[in-house]
């Protein structure tokens, strides 16, 4: 059950710093900000809050339930 949660937790949180683009330089970073319409950034934060929260929720739960 806590491998499962692990395993949850960890994608979820990869998925939203990649929806979101935590994991990119400063260069992409503008170049993406300068191509996308507000919308687009709207939807991709929307997804990437979503995501971030299952993976915390997922990863509080594998904690509970090792510790626990």
């Amino acid at each position: 059950m806590v491998k499962l949660f692990l395993v949850i937790g960890i994608i979820s949180i990869i998925i939203s710093g990649i929806s979101i683009g935590a994991w990119v330089n400063g260069e992409q970073q503008r170049a993406n900000f300068h191509s996308e319409t507000a919308e687009h950034r709207n939807v991709k934060t929307k997804v990437s809050m979503v995501f971030g929260l299952v993976g915390t929720v997922a990863l509080s739960a594998a904690g509970l339930v090792y510790f626990l």
